[in-house]
């Protein structure tokens, strides 16, 4: 006897609801047009997932940095978020992102449109301003949604949102890997370019001694030849402070170029005066928030980028937080600020915590109780052992995060750049999941149905001695062939 198990998932999707049916159309259909709900299945996972999702709710939380009457017609409030909604699930830069809606009369749809279209929604550019008009805070919204919509299908079970896994990861920035000489010779080149926009006549550029020292710098290091790829390395740092100087006595008599250069300036004297030991040293001309963080690895000594704290269920690895944390916090210290969020985006209130041996000594003063993993657990209950294994498998799903998501390497700027694509990330990975989750109640159907027609062509052979069951419960008995 053979027991098929159907997910609950599947139960509550077999249910006819509202968000199964399609929503009326009320525009006048064009005879030259192609209607999307007739050009695509309802049954596949991104048709389902569009009709689970309440789009209104983002129309209501965004309306009020809108205003009517004034400058060019904003886009629809589901076209972006569609759009981001399917950048961070499918890791695609916002160029992709766009054309590929083109080509996709399922992502067309997912994103509100009733016909096929054959021209570009926005401008790519156009999702960079967007998320700069709702900044971190009001694309917290995203992610919630994607809670509320795993609770509505059962993905997400309300009772999971009790126990939490948290743990900190390192989110890279798009830099290349720091090195003195080629901060040097990089900044040197700005102010030369600088120089020669402002008409600023320099005594010596040290355009070709400078590549030059760059070069055999390189070639020194490689062959390991540490004196003197040294050498090269000050000789590139003495071209930066000739530049520097010289621009300085150029400008002296100018207020307006004073004004003008301070920023350059401030930068190039940072780099000159920083030491090897120092803290907040500066890593990126174009990224001046990248802090070097050691986290352990064998493989990764150091990264350059900022910290970010992620926070799943237990059960179910749905990410209920995502935040960027700058200055290299210790993780103990970030345990307070991760739960809070997550229970004010869930609309929950945590009773179990389980956190790894990083945060011994935390912040965190709730109701909740902090459970912290460790080496021998003889004395523990068999319980919260098998929880504290459990924690674990919060690693899997940051690794998921980094590779299938954006999480690995971030390209956006600034530091409000690092919160954004954190908390998108962390809504992406929902987006994935809730998506597989339908993939599994289309195979289930087909897998049912396969079933169930070899069951009756048996019993129409006569093939089958033992009476086949009803479904009971959720089970299917049935004999096996």
């Amino acid at each position: 006897m053979s027991v098929v198990k159907l997910p609950e998932v599947v139960e509550y999707l077999s249910k006819p609801g509202d968000f199964m049916q399609a929503k009326p159309r009320d525009r006048q259909q064009n005879l030259y047009e192609v209607q999307l709900e007739f050009l695509c299945n309802s049954s596949q996972p991104l048709m389902r997932l569009s009709q689970v999702i309440d789009w209104s709710n983002f129309d209501k939380t965004f309306g009020s940095l809108y205003s009517e009457g004034q400058g060019r017609p904003a886009k629809p409030t589901r076209l972006m978020v569609g759009l981001h909604y399917l950048k961070h699930a499918q890791d695609l830069s916002d160029e992709e992102v766009v054309h590929q809606w083109v080509q996709n009369p399922y992502w067309q749809y997912f994103c509100g449109e009733e016909t096929f279209q054959h021209e570009l929604p926005i401008d790519p550019s156009s999702m960079t301003r967007w998320r700069n008009r709702l900044k971190s805070e009001g694309l917290e919204a995203l992610l919630s949604e994607t809670i509320h919509a795993g609770l509505k299908t059962k993905v997400l079970s309300r009772t999971s949102l009790h126990r939490l896994n948290v743990d900190t990861t390192v989110q890279e920035k798009a830099v290349t890997f720091p090195t003195d000489s080629k901060l040097y010779h990089r900044m040197r080149e700005k102010l030369v370019k600088e120089a020669k926009v402002c008409e600023v006549e320099l005594r010596q550029s040290y355009k070709r001694l400078s590549k030059k020292s760059l070069i055999m710098q390189g070639r020194y290091r490689h062959a390991r030849q540490g004196k003197r790829a040294n050498k090269q390395v000050r000789k590139l740092k003495t071209y930066l402070g000739c530049v520097t100087r010289d621009i300085e006595r150029k400008i002296a008599c100018s207020s307006n170029l004073q004004a003008h250069f301070a920023p350059l300036l401030e930068t190039a004297h940072r780099l000159l005066s920083q030491q090897r030991q120092d803290k907040n040293k500066l890593y990126s001309l174009h990224a001046p928030e990248v802090e070097c963080i050691a986290k352990g690895k064998a493989h990764k000594k150091y990264e350059f980028g900022c910290k970010v704290s992620v926070t799943t269920t237990s059960k179910d690895n749905f990410v209920v937080g995502s935040q960027a944390l700058h200055g290299n916090p210790y993780d103990g210290h970030t345990l307070n600020g991760a739960v809070e969020q997550a229970e004010r985006l869930g609309d929950f209130e945590a009773k179990e915590i389980y956190v790894d041996r990083g945060y011994r000594g935390h912040d965190y003063e709730g109701p909740a109780k902090v459970h912290l993993a460790r080496t021998g657990m003889r004395k523990v209950k068999p319980t919260l052992r098998r929880w504290l294994k459990r924690r674990s498998a919060i690693e899997p799903v940051i690794g998921h995060m980094k590779t299938d998501g954006r999480l690995g390497r971030n390209y956006l700027l600034g530091v409000e750049g690092d919160r954004i694509n954190a908390i998108l990330c962390g809504a992406g990975h929902n987006i994935r999941k809730l998506l597989r989750a339908f993939l599994l109640f289309l195979f289930s159907r087909v897998y049912q149905n396969k079933c169930v027609n070899g069951i009756f062509k048996k019993l129409k052979n006569n093939l089958v001695a033992e009476p086949v069951g009803p479904v009971k419960n959720g089970f299917l008995f049935f004999t096996s062939p």
